[in-house]
């Protein structure tokens, strides 16, 4: 099968990844302040941010960009 999309950095990694990822990189605290969203903010979770990210397309693309970068 071919790779559809071999230029997305994003490609096969999921959302759960991708938050567990950057809270073991900056914690909850930094994200927070980077991300300035109450999921990371008020008693942190990967299940709550989740639940938040899934239903709100700007944050999640804020995460998104966030873990991108920290690829380079």
């Amino acid at each position: 099968m071919v790779d559809t999309q071999p230029n997305n950095p994003l490609h096969g990694i999921t959302l759960k990844a991708i938050v567990t990822t950057l809270v073991e990189k900056h914690g909850w605290e930094t994200l927070g302040r980077l991300i300035p969203v109450r999921c990371f903010t008020h008693d942190p979770s990967i299940n709550s941010s989740l639940t938040f990210l899934r239903a709100t397309p700007w944050a999640r693309t804020k995460v998104e960009e966030l873990y991108v970068q920290g690829l380079d």
